[in-house]
């Protein structure tokens, strides 16, 4: 089994609906991780807008990248180019794959333009999902 960890800045919007769309995808093909390089909580809109899409992430956790240390990831996904900068060395033969997705947290406007926007994102990142799940973690005959 794969071991996939989707790395971002905070651990609240874009690496969380990441993991849970990767989740859906692959689902037993790999085990999924998400971290930050801080931790700023799970934001609930993300949550809301993944509802949304039959996906419940209510239960997801904002961890830190340390907190895997002791894992072996065969892939590393940063979400955001501050966090492919800071990215920590991982040992091994780990794959890094990289996407600047636009932060719907930093969305400004009505509730209705913000929560647009987090669609808007939330459907970059399930297409990046789908088509990583397919290219990477499916066997192929």
């Amino acid at each position: 089994m794969k071991n996939v960890l989707v790395l971002c800045t905070g651990n609240s919007c874009r690496s969380q609906i990441a993991e849970g769309y990767l989740k859906h995808f692959a689902g037993d093909s790999a085990k999924i991780y998400s971290a930050g390089i801080e931790t700023h909580g799970v934001n609930p809109k993300a949550i809301k807008i993944m509802a949304e899409d039959g996906i419940d992430i209510s239960g997801h956790t904002s961890n830190h990248v340390d907190e895997y240390a002791d894992v072996k990831f065969d892939y590393v996904i940063t979400v955001c180019d501050n966090a492919k900068e800071a990215c920590p060395f991982f040992p091994g033969d780990v794959k890094r794959f990289h996407h600047n997705f636009p932060d719907p947290a930093k969305a400004r406007g009505t509730e209705d333009e913000v929560m647009d926007e987090f669609r808007k994102v939330r459907e970059q990142i399930k297409v990046y999902a789908r088509e990583f799940v397919m290219g990477y973690l499916t066997e192929r005959p």
